[in-house]
């Protein structure tokens, strides 16, 4: 019997892609192997190489994630699903946790600033002028805005009163923003959450340089509130579907609140997460992987959101916990 194939599709990435090949193979034994993806033109008959492709770069290559699409629609299992990936967004994600039973921050989601391409004041005959004091109101301030489209700290702004509010959406272009309540947090968590059910929970300081907001010896946790994050980062990616994430929880007044949790392709780099921390991302990713490509699933379209979300709900009531 031939062995199973893991392929690993990245890209400027060092220290954690070879390592978790070389995990793979070690683990593997006469039944899977994992190697970097090799992708040239592709043609349109369904044949590829890999029975599983974990996917860390796609969201900056178009051509891979159409590559992904297909392969995922000719049988080969994607980590994570490139189909809901392409068209999930941190908005509608606030929706599936409130949905989910998890706290996250008051968020509105902004008209563009500048037509998108192709676009005219025409094309926007629908839009009505924004209430700015009724939407003020309603986040309370300071504010933190961001694309509902992106990652990796691009083109977010905090910011504590109209002028400041204004000055920074004047830079956003095309963008589609979000503004968000800021959670002046106590404490702050960053957890890794791999095939659904394997979490670590990390002390995290997101003011700090990137290679210092890993906190080291943090205190220790009490129980019951460990067991509330724990339940809620697998909450949040058994809904959207992911099996490689990282959920970030802003603790205020003992509540904690998800401010990012669709990383699909987070940090791993040995530099930046420590030897602790990398260690079992590789261990663990490792055994889910080598799980997956071994267990027998059908082609998930979404994560369990649509079963979350109260669709049956009156259109004029607001979501709230279950």
């Amino acid at each position: 019997m031939s062995k199973k194939r893991i392929g690993l599709l990245f890209g400027m990435e060092d220290t954690f892609p070879w390592a978790l090949i070389n995990a793979i193979n070690e683990r593997g034994g006469d039944s899977v192997e994992a190697s970097p993806v090799e992708i040239s033109w592709l043609k349109d008959d369904g044949v590829f190489a890999y029975d599983l492709v974990l996917d860390r770069i796609s969201h900056e290559v178009p051509f891979y994630r159409t590559w992904l699409k297909c392969a995922a629609a000719s049988g080969v299992k994607i980590v994570n699903n490139p189909i809901w990936w392409s068209a999930d967004d941190k908005f509608f994600d606030n929706l599936v946790a409130k949905a989910a039973n998890v706290a996250v921050p008051r968020t509105a989601l902004l008209p563009h600033k500048q037509y998108p391409p192709n676009t005219e004041a025409k094309s926007f005959r629908n839009m009505k002028w924004v209430n700015w004091d009724e939407l003020f109101a309603y986040l309370g301030w300071p504010v933190f805005m961001k694309p509902a489209y992106g990652g990796g700290w691009k083109d977010v702004y905090k910011v504590h009163n109209p002028d400041e509010f204004f000055a920074a959406y004047d830079q956003t272009r095309d963008l589609t923003m979000m503004a968000q309540e800021a959670i002046e947090f106590e404490l702050y968590y960053r957890c890794y959450v791999l095939g659904r059910k394997r979490v670590r929970i990390m002390a995290y300081d997101p003011k700090q340089p990137f290679h210092l907001r890993y906190v080291k010896n943090p205190p220790p946790m009490d129980p019951a509130f460990e067991a509330k994050i724990h339940r809620d980062a697998v909450a949040l990616c058994e809904g959207l579907g992911y099996d490689m994430n990282t959920v970030e929880f802003a603790v205020r007044g003992g509540i904690p609140y998800a401010i990012d949790f669709m990383n699909c392709a987070p940090d791993a780099d040995l530099n930046s997460v420590g030897r602790e921390n990398f260690d079992w991302m590789v261990t663990n990713m490792a055994e889910v992987l080598i799980e997956l490509v071994n267990e027998k699933k059908k082609l998930e379209l979404t994560g369990s959101w649509p079963a979350v979300m109260r669709t049956e709900k009156d259109i004029r009531e607001p979501i709230v916990p279950r």
